[in-house]
Protein backbone atom coordinates (compact mmCIF):
# COMPACT_ATOMS: atom_id res chain seq x y z
CA UNK A 1 0.00 0.00 0.00
CA UNK A 2 1.12 3.57 -0.79
CA UNK A 3 1.70 5.89 2.14
CA UNK A 4 0.06 9.53 0.65
CA UNK A 5 1.28 11.61 4.42
CA UNK A 6 3.60 10.59 6.07
CA UNK A 7 3.25 11.58 10.27
CA UNK A 8 6.39 12.63 12.17
CA UNK A 9 6.44 13.60 15.71
CA UNK A 10 2.49 12.94 16.88
CA UNK A 11 3.47 13.29 20.73
CA UNK A 12 5.46 16.72 21.10
CA UNK A 13 4.08 20.06 20.42
CA UNK A 14 4.58 19.97 16.72
CA UNK A 15 4.10 17.76 14.01
CA UNK A 16 5.92 17.01 10.63
CA UNK A 17 3.26 15.79 7.80
CA UNK A 18 5.29 15.33 4.49
CA UNK A 19 3.47 14.59 1.34
CA UNK A 20 4.60 10.95 -0.04
CA UNK A 21 2.58 11.13 -3.42
CA UNK A 22 0.74 13.42 -5.38
CA UNK A 23 -2.23 12.72 -3.96
CA UNK A 24 -1.19 13.99 -0.34
CA UNK A 25 0.71 16.90 -1.94
CA UNK A 26 -2.73 17.94 -3.30
CA UNK A 27 -4.61 17.22 0.20
CA UNK A 28 -2.28 19.37 1.42
CA UNK A 29 -2.12 22.32 -0.83
CA UNK A 30 -6.27 22.56 -0.74
CA UNK A 31 -6.56 21.73 3.14
CA UNK A 32 -3.61 23.08 5.07
CA UNK A 33 -3.60 27.29 5.10
CA UNK A 34 -0.91 28.53 2.76
CA UNK A 35 0.95 30.29 5.39
CA UNK A 36 1.39 26.95 7.24
CA UNK A 37 5.14 26.76 8.04
CA UNK A 38 7.25 24.39 5.96
CA UNK A 39 9.91 21.89 6.84
CA UNK A 40 11.82 20.89 4.23
CA UNK A 41 9.01 18.59 1.99
CA UNK A 42 6.94 18.37 5.00
CA UNK A 43 4.33 21.42 6.75
CA UNK A 44 4.43 21.84 10.58
CA UNK A 45 1.44 21.86 12.53
CA UNK A 46 0.55 22.37 15.99
CA UNK A 47 -0.19 19.05 18.17
CA UNK A 48 -3.37 19.91 19.02
CA UNK A 49 -4.63 19.75 15.58
CA UNK A 50 -2.87 16.86 14.18
CA UNK A 51 -5.82 13.98 14.80
CA UNK A 52 -8.36 16.60 12.98
CA UNK A 53 -5.62 16.74 10.19
CA UNK A 54 -5.28 12.92 10.50
CA UNK A 55 -8.97 12.42 10.15
CA UNK A 56 -9.70 14.91 7.49
CA UNK A 57 -7.11 12.55 5.15
CA UNK A 58 -8.22 9.39 6.42
CA UNK A 59 -12.19 10.34 5.82
CA UNK A 60 -10.91 11.23 2.12
CA UNK A 61 -9.06 8.22 1.61
CA UNK A 62 -5.41 9.01 2.00
CA UNK A 63 -3.20 6.79 3.38
CA UNK A 64 -1.48 8.28 6.26
CA UNK A 65 1.48 6.44 8.24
Amino acid sequence: MMIDVELHGGGGSVALLIPRSDTGRAWIEDNLPHDAPRWGDGVAVEARYVAQIIDGMLGDGLAVE
